[in-house]
């Protein structure tokens, strides 16, 4: 199983898609947009798809509840074409904060969301009659003048990746998914995910290998492996303090199932009572280390080889670097260490 490696990016300026399209000739294999509170995750991947040939496009993630899932298949469909097959649709329900702050909708069920969501967008992009009768979505609505209509656009396969990292979630992710979209992961803890996305594959008579399993990661080559490891470490403080509701925190929760319960909390409770420099300072340099690759080549060598056994199949990466060239020279050099790691692997 080789180990493939995409890039993270908003294309938002001229200069991030020229970046993509110098990662495609570089050997990048994927491209993978995020949707917060600002741009969109759709509209650049349009744009990506008229000056790339190669690489996969995908969302990472769109958020669900923010469109209609007819909405959602239609967009998808219309990307599926521009970029010749190369889309891939990655979903994820967010959090409260977002979804009721931002979009104005109800953060309920996002599970049972998830699992209506990719039933219809998989029933419009076949070609069926979108007719669904789910706890979320009803369609037609009931009681309503609408009919049940097919897409007005030819069938097209959607490929579907799902962020996840609770256990019902990451189960469901290996019943339906085609691929795991996933953060907050230590190689060295993989079961605590890989086993729940396996236990739902296995219900629905499928194995962990047929899904693809993507990991989020940044890149930086440095001899400072501390400073690097702290500053990164650091970062994390907004997502313990401030992505999610002092109840629903989904990332606190996956790294308290792999064993950092306490630092979670202590930093939580210093960012909520604005102590933001001492939360950014609680957080522990193993976090920013064990959920990135920092260091010299041969130590990125290392840890790469730790990703590609425990079963990780494409990295998404954000490559370090304070300037367009140094981010590519970063990218460049991390694709060819994957090369040697896969061909040392190849050869066991």
């Amino acid at each position: 199983m080789a180990l493939a490696i995409g890039i993270q990016t908003v294309p938002s300026t001229p200069e991030a898609i020229d970046f993509v399209r110098e990662a495609e000739r570089l050997g990048a294999d994927s491209v993978w947009v995020p949707e917060f509170w600002g741009y969109d995750a759709l509209t650049p991947i349009g744009a990506l798809a008229m000056v790339t040939d190669r690489i996969r496009l995908g969302t990472g993630i769109v958020q669900l509840g923010a469109r209609t899932p007819a909405m959602l298949a239609m967009s998808a469909l219309s990307l599926q074409a521009l970029s010749g097959g190369r889309f891939h649709l990655g979903i994820g329900t967010s959090g409260p904060q977002v979804m009721e702050g931002w979009h104005g909708v109800e953060f309920r069920r996002p599970i049972q969301r998830t699992r209506e969501t990719i039933e219809i967008v998989r029933k419009v992009a076949s070609g069926e009659r979108l007719i669904h009768d789910g706890s979320t979505y009803r369609l037609p609505l009931p009681g309503g003048e609408g009919k049940a209509l097919r897409a007005a656009a030819p069938p097209a396969e959607i490929p579907i990746y799902i962020a996840s990292l609770g256990p019902a979630n990451l189960a469901l992710t290996g019943e339906l998914a085609d691929g795991w979209i996933g953060n907050s992961f230590f190689p060295e803890t993989a079961p605590v995910f890989f086993d729940a996305i396996a236990a739902g594959a296995t219900a629905a008579g499928r194995s962990l290998t047929d899904i693809d399993l993507t990991v989020s990661a940044s890149c930086e080559f440095t001899d400072d492996v501390e400073e690097a490891g702290r500053r990164h470490a650091a970062g994390y403080a907004f997502t313990f303090g401030a992505m999610g509701s002092s109840s629903t925190n989904f990332y606190n929760e996956a790294f308290t199932r792999q064993g950092f319960g306490d630092d979670v909390a202590d930093v939580q409770s210093l960012w909520r009572e604005g102590r933001r420099d001492e939360a950014r300072e609680r957080v522990p340099i193993e976090i920013g280390l064990g959920t990135n690759l920092i260091g010299p080549p041969d130590e990125i060598r290392r840890r790469l080889r730790n990703y590609h056994d425990c079963g990780v199949n494409t990295l998404r990466i954000n490559p370090v670097g304070d300037t367009f060239d140094e981010q590519l020279a970063t990218l460049g050099l991390l694709l060819d260490i994957v090369r040697d790691v896969n061909g040392e692997a190849s050869q066991d």
